[in-house]
């Protein structure tokens, strides 16, 4: 019996749900445990795509989904996402796909709260979605949330939006210049959510254990990546929770000693979306080049991604911070084509070598990248399914990066498509 964590390495958007989808084939259970709607999860099968923001990645290998306690959860998306899965014939009901009754409900007013935000900061602003996930955790953390648990009692919802919105509005109002909101439409439009979503709303630790008592394989979808984490991540330029394997345990349900193995989603180079310090970052035609070629656009918020090498300094730490067991290295076939391609192994700081991931952005933003140069390859590798077949000069950047990382590589993605990769050692097996 095999329970793997998924998580992104880098600042997310690494190709999590091309093999969360890949992988769920060999798992019974698929857990989504922390963030929200502001990630996206894009699967293409059989050339048709599939974006995903709160169900997760195995809903299409028709596998048990479960929206975990860590989620935050606006239910005007969730129903919506449902509606569309529906409409192309994918099952989505209650049997399949259960939310946990304490994940806490994103309300219009922490929407309302997360633009104004971004509005007074101008130039300073985090960078955020505007989705109102960081406000729902702030909530949550103050004691001011409303769980689904809640929001499935009419007569609890509404005692609790009445009491929590006069505080919210009086801030929207007095202190963002923003619009107050009326709490009689919003009680009725989360009443219709309510309804729809109640049949799914269970306690999600007792069906996972039930689940693992039976011998059941589990699979736990991340979103975001390692350095969004709240407390691990270039903060303040990360997402509201915590994106790495260790709140896998805490964001569904489970204790720690069910985890079997931890397996870290690495792009073959780096990008980011939105602000923030990025060491690798490329501003030349190479850059535009890979951008270009890899699609690289924000699956939720459409914004053009920033693009740089790869970075082992920010790889070896997502791998203390994850325990990573394997690695998952994607679109290796957007470098085809360059003549040479660079890692950087350490920074430069003020005349020091830096090995280590800095706490400071201070520190962060003065780090010049020490780079190791490799050649490339000209060759098509979308079509190639086995690792011998690769270009001499792709297993050797693939064979660095294992050295330089020190943790073997289990699957190496060649395209969007769930039958463009290379199995190297799979994880479920």
């Amino acid at each position: 019996m095999s329970n793997i964590v998924i998580v992104g390495t880098q600042w997310g958007d690494e190709g999590k749900g091309k093999i969360v989808d890949l992988l769920a084939e060999y798992a019974d259970v698929v857990v989504r445990f922390q963030g929200g709607n502001n990630a996206g999860h894009t699967m293409v099968v059989e050339g048709e795509q599939f974006i995903s923001h709160l169900v997760p990645s195995g809903i299409l290998q028709k596998k048990t989904c479960l929206i975990g306690n860590g989620v935050v959860v606006d239910p005007s998306v969730l129903v919506e996402e449902l509606d569309r899965l529906k409409d192309k014939g994918i099952d989505t009901g209650p049997d399949l796909l259960k939310i946990s009754e304490k994940a806490h409900v994103i309300m219009p007013y922490h929407k309302q709260i997360d633009l104004a935000r971004e509005r007074m900061k101008g130039d300073q602003k985090i960078g955020t979605t505007g989705r109102g996930i960081g406000p729902c955790y702030e909530d949550k953390a103050s004691r001011r949330g409303i769980r689904f648990v809640e929001l499935i009692d009419p007569e609890v919802f509404k005692e609790t939006v009445n009491a929590v919105l006069e505080e919210k509005n009086f801030y929207l109002k007095n202190y963002l210049s923003a619009e107050p909101l009326d709490p009689e439409p919003m009680v009725r439009q989360y009443q219709d959510y309510a309804e729809r979503l109640a049949p799914h709303v269970v306690n999600i630790s007792i069906v996972m254990n039930q689940a693992l008592k039976a011998g059941k394989q589990i699979l736990f979808e991340g979103a975001q990546g390692t350095h969004l984490d709240i407390d691990h991540g270039t903060y303040p330029f990360v997402t509201s929770s915590n994106t790495v394997s260790g709140n896998a345990c805490c964001g569904a349900g489970i204790g720690p000693k069910e985890i079997t193995g931890v397996i870290g989603i690495v792009k073959a180079y780096t990008t980011r979306v939105g602000m923030g310090p990025f060491p690798t970052e490329l501003f030349d035609e190479i850059g535009d080049r890979i951008q270009k070629k890899g699609a690289e656009f924000g699956a939720t918020t459409g914004r053009k991604r920033r693009c740089g090498w790869l970075d082992i300094v920010l790889l070896r730490n997502a791998a203390r911070l994850n325990g990573l067991t394997g690695l998952v290295i994607t679109k290796l076939d957007v470098l085809d084509g360059l003549e040479s391609l660079k890692i950087c192994t350490r920074y430069e700081c003020n005349g020091e070598t830096l090995e280590d991931f800095p706490a400071s952005l201070k520190t962060l933003e003065t780090c010049k990248p020490v780079f190791e140069t490799l050649p490339g390859w000209s060759e098509d590798i979308s079509g190639i399914r086995k690792f011998e077949d690769l270009p001499k000069n792709a297993r050797r950047y693939l064979d660095r990066i294992e050295d330089l990382a020190e943790i073997p590589i289990d699957i190496i993605s060649v395209g969007p498509g769930r039958d463009e990769t290379i199995i190297v050692c799979h994880p479920f097996t």
